[in-house]
């Protein structure tokens, strides 16, 4: 099996600035590459920097991109990291992809933080994609939830199913 991982940035990506002015973060390296050589994974893998941007800064046009990009790489299996604020818009956007296994996800603090999510979410993204049937999942907070189905709770921002 291998599997394609696209960064679109977020917050998994974020690191401190090396510059001063706009915003107090710059979106650096696919965090995916750290957690996956911790991993020491078995299965085959490329790494596909798309965009680095805030998920709230992606436009129609990007996500155009990303899903042609899903489109004609040869892989069936795709996790995208991805900012949380609008994974489930992107999600949508992609679900005309009916070939595929397309599972999104982020964290909630940088990959570099020591309390960071980011590990767990790309852990149960990557233990999911060979089990559920072709289709646009999230995969957040312990969780792997259709992305038809998922919802983010306004307040905590938790990800969970619709009730």
């Amino acid at each position: 099996m291998e599997i394609a991982f696209i960064q679109c940035g977020g917050t998994i990506d974020k690191d401190y600035p090396k510059t001063r002015g706009g915003y107090g973060f710059e979106i650096t390296n696919p965090a995916c590459e750290k957690i996956l050589e911790r991993l020491n994974p078995t299965f085959t893998y490329q790494v596909i920097p798309l965009f680095q941007k805030d998920s709230l800064d992606l436009t129609e046009h990007d996500r155009d991109k990303l899903a042609e990009v899903c489109n004609t790489i040869n892989e069936n299996y795709i996790i995208v990291t991805h900012g949380t604020d609008t994974m489930i818009e992107t999600a949508k956007h992609l679900s005309v992809i009916k070939t595929k296994t397309i599972i999104l996800t982020g964290s909630m603090k940088p990959e570099r933080f020591k309390d960071a999510d980011a590990d767990v979410n790309l852990g149960v993204a990557v233990g999911a994609i060979s089990f559920v049937p072709k289709g646009i999942y999230i995969a957040m907070n312990g969780k792997v939830i259709p992305w038809e189905k998922a919802e983010r709770h306004p307040e905590s921002g938790i990800f969970r199913e619709k009730k």
